[in-house]
């Protein structure tokens, strides 16, 4: 439930607006309304034999207060001098753990937690008001708060959307934000689930973000992690074990039991509202979906969906999946109840990755023969493998995608896990030839499906972006030696390297985004390419893109290096033909039309398409507009 209230000094004429997520986790005013008589503190802990809440004193020491246990295994306390900002954690028999609904740990996930009052954080109507953007317009831009800016943190990113909005991006996805160990993470390790990381800012520091963004008219996504805890600062083991399950086992340990008690879902469910509710987030992208294991009448997957869709009912909320097995059973491309509109198209990632750098290691290998046709099947039908057999998996992998929409697939040359992954980070303006590149932007960018950008990549950024956390002690040497292990065969094209360690913090420090490459000629001229596409994509493609129906989109291969998509629907089709090889390929033209871009080719009067070139053209009716 989202509670909005009117507020604002009776001095003033501007009207200000707040938004609280009401829900059974985590502290809240006892009187429903503020904390003149304190919070009611309430912890799920149906393994526990007892349990306090301790609370901060002024004078710095902690006082207990015994919780009373009820029949579904809460334990509930009232504190009435408890007041917003003071700290708090809990004492379970004898060990002392922080609030997995804590809305605030400005100290880490070992410090207490913080009392917060959503109702004080004031929101403008004009940006309490918003109601978002259509998926079709989505171009997104994949950031990391702690590495884009040099300091680190929302208030330095938001300083900088306006670049970003200028630029044509319509939507901004933060990779997670729930409070992890240490002030360096990727943020898939986060342990509370409802706190925003503390080493970028406070709750109301990301709220402004928020609030910026969509003054400039971008969406702002989020991604959030469903699949597992962190291995450091999760004390749900000890007394709610009942939120695991041994029956099945992920890479991260015992899996979370969707199947059993109702609070492990509500617990997810509400994560999910709180964000898009309290924090006016457009939408979530669900970290490894295929982690999610839950055989109920109804799996927690839909049941997320379904409840979105019904209490966000007056806003655009997208949500979009990450799945690596290639599902596409949940997918709909547009706001249905119980599906997605979109997921993650790592065959799309693949087999331009492939053309580009003509590396075949790990997954690679599956898209080493004709991966100029595994492109072009992603760009007419989602993915390319729907079934196939798959060498890398060892068996089928994907379900067919060929009826679902362009807007279905969110397609990326990069991201946060395909250069993180990478031993040394390297991002692909460091790896391959620029005119191969501009290219390959050029078909994501012009593409009917909504493009991600990572952080950087707009302006030819070539400082790498590395795996990093801040781990101590024996987790920390795992993590380093894993690392190493895992790269321990990797073949060198320039002699062994040494595999950087993730918790030095100077890993951390060269992931750093250098913005100063943005004002070198280079980054400038990547800049103006990137510019003119989106300006291209919002004025030529995105109008298209409604129309669009996918029992009329077809494609041609010529030889083994070029294709014509063509994307067809009411009285409109999208053209697209591209030549992704070092020798020019017969493609013929398309009658009477001129193209409204062109890139790369060695200029005019080629026969056909010339080496690593496309061009895109818009007919309206068998004819160009």
């Amino acid at each position: 439930m989202t509670e909005l209230r009117s507020a604002g000094p009776a001095v003033s004429s501007v009207e200000t607006l707040s938004f609280i997520h009401r829900m059974p986790f985590g502290p809240c005013p006892a009187n429903g309304i503020d904390d003149s008589q304190g919070y009611l503190f309430r912890l799920y802990a149906p393994a526990a034999g007892e349990v306090e809440v301790l609370l901060a004193t002024a004078d710095g020491h902690e006082d207990a207060h015994p919780c009373r246990r009820t029949d579904d295994g809460w334990w509930m306390r009232t504190v009435p001098y408890a007041r917003t900002g003071d700290r708090y954690r809990y004492r379970v028999d004898g060990t002392e753990v922080p609030d997995p609904a804590s809305r605030a740990n400005p100290d880490d996930v070992g410090g207490p937690c913080q009392l917060v009052d959503p109702a004080r954080f004031e929101w403008r109507p004009a940006e309490a008001q918003w109601q978002g953007r259509p998926w079709c317009e989505a171009v997104i831009y994949e950031l990391h708060v702690g590495t884009f800016t040099p300091e680190g943190t929302y208030a330095a990113a938001e300083a900088r959307l306006e670049e970003l909005a200028a630029l044509g991006i319509t939507a901004v996805e933060l990779m997670p934000l729930a409070e992890f160990p240490g002030a360096r993470g990727w943020g898939y390790d986060g342990v509370l689930p409802f706190a925003p990381e503390s080493s970028y800012g406070t709750p109301d520091d990301l709220k402004r973000f928020v609030q910026s963004a969509h003054r400039l008219g971008l969406m702002v996504l989020l991604d959030v992690v469903y699949n597992h805890f962190g291995p450091e600062g999760n004390y749900l083991h000890l007394y709610a074990p009942s939120f695991f399950t041994a029956q099945h086992q992920t890479p991260w340990g015992a899996a979370i039991d969707y199947e059993g008690e109702a609070q492990v879902r509500e617990f997810f469910i509400h994560n999910a509202l709180y964000w898009l509710q309290e924090f006016r987030f457009d939408g979530l992208r669900l970290d490894a979906v295929h982690a999610i294991i839950d055989g109920s009448s109804t799996h927690f997957l839909e049941e997320l969906s379904r409840r979105v869709r019904r209490e966000l009912a007056d806003r655009r909320i997208h949500l979009v999946l990450e799945n690596p097995l290639n599902g596409a059973q949940r997918l709909a491309g547009e706001a249905d109840p119980g599906r997605y509109e979109a997921q993650w198209n790592d065959d799309f990632h693949h087999a331009a990755h492939v053309i580009l750098t003509g590396e075949t290691d790990g997954y690679y290998g599956d898209f080493a023969s004709a991966p100029v046709h595994h492109l072009a099947r992603c760009l007419l039908q989602g993915f390319a493998y729907q079934g196939e057999h798959s060498a890398f998996h060892g068996g089928p992998r994907g379900e067919p995608s060929c009826t679902l929409p362009p807007t279905a697939f969110v397609c990326f040359l990069q991201n946060h896990d395909q250069i993180g992954n990478r031993a040394l980070g390297e991002r692909l303006a460091a790896m391959v030839p620029t005119h191969r590149l501009r290219v390959l932007v050029a078909v994501l960018l012009l593409s009917p499906s909504p493009p991600l950008i990572f952080m950087g990549e707009e302006s030819g950024a070539t400082s790498p972006f590395m795996y990093f956390c801040d781990f101590e002690g024996e987790l920390a040497r795992k993590v380093k030696e894993g690392r190493r292990n895992e790269f321990a065969a990797f073949a060198w094209p320039d002699g062994p390297r040494t595999v950087p360690d993730p918790c030095d913090p100077e890993t951390f420090v060269i992931s750093r985004l250098d913005w100063r490459q943005r004002e070198e000629a280079v980054g400038r001229q990547w800049l103006a390419f990137y510019q003119a596409l989106l300006t291209l994509r919002r004025e030529r493609v995105v109008p298209c893109v409604p129309l669009l129906q996918t029992g009329r989109c077809s494609s041609m291969l010529f030889g083994d290096t070029a294709f014509e998509i063509r994307w067809s629907g009411e009285g409109v089709s999208l053209v697209m033909q591209a030549n992704l090889g070092d020798a020019p390929e017969a493609v013929p033209d398309v009658p009477g039309a001129q193209p409204f871009a062109a890139v790369g080719g060695g200029g005019d009067g080629e026969p056909g398409l010339p080496p690593w070139s496309m061009r895109m053209f818009v007919l309206h009716n068998g004819a160009t507009q």
